[in-house]
């Protein structure tokens, strides 16, 4: 049986299935789908009043296995092929030339170096170099409307992570993906105004994603493009 509920701006789905057990039990799976088993005989308004309660923890386990986790599918690092920037996709031009460095030029990346084997790396050097650039430049506005909530990060670094887009420390220390690069410019506001979130409300709780859609109305639609682009 599907049922669902609003939490915040958030919708909640989950599969109930009845069981022979004494306590109901809350499952989220890797495929961000959610599943309760209850004791046989359970009304449908006690069943929901307790999942209402676990609804911080079930939507920050969804986020922990996607929301926020780069599955971006491999891609070669050989002429012809296609690599993203900025949301945008562009074809890969090795060229044989005793300089080392990645253009970006029309329609395409343009990789000049004596030994193809180093195309990943100054790709993956280049991005890193665009993502120090427009990651400041994107985040400076949005952490100025913050200032209203007495809130600041201490300091905003860009560390290559396999799980997530972004993360918020305790003491106010956010960090960026640099394969968020890859995605358009709304994709990356919303994982900063994410984590911006973070410094007012540590958890997902329904403050923090009132807050998130105060902010940042299209938050759904730019989180469901991240994961569509880079799934």
């Amino acid at each position: 049986m599907q049922r669902s509920f609003k939490y915040g701006s958030e919708e909640i789905t989950y599969t109930l299935k009845y069981s022979n057990r004494k306590t109901l039990g809350i499952a989220v799976h890797p495929d961000r789908s959610t599943e309760v088993n209850a004791p046989e005989g359970s009304s449908l308004d006690k069943i929901e009043e307790k999942v209402r309660k676990r609804a911080a923890w079930i939507l920050k386990q969804q986020d922990h296995f996607l929301a926020f986790e780069p599955r971006n599918t491999e891609r070669r690092y050989i002429a012809g092929e296609s690599h993203l920037y900025l949301g945008r996709q562009y074809q890969l031009q090795i060229m044989e030339s005793d300089q080392e460095r990645v253009k970006h030029t029309g329609r395409y990346f343009e990789v000049r170096t004596q030994d193809t084997k180093k195309a990943k790396a100054l790709m993956e050097k280049w991005y890193l170099e665009k993502a120090k650039i427009w990651f400041g430049k994107l985040a400076e506005p949005l952490i100025k409307r913050f200032e209203k909530y007495k809130v600041k990060p201490s300091k905003i670094e860009i560390r290559k992570m396999n799980y997530r887009w972004g993360s918020c420390s305790p003491k106010g220390r956010i960090l960026l993906n640099p394969e968020l690069i890859k995605a358009p410019k709304a994709c990356i506001e919303y994982v900063i105004v994410h984590e911006l979130c973070h410094l007012v409300h540590q958890d997902h709780t329904k403050a923090f994603f009132d807050l998130q859609q105060r902010e940042f109305p299209e938050w759904k639609k730019w989180k469901d493009k991240l994961e569509q682009l880079l799934a």
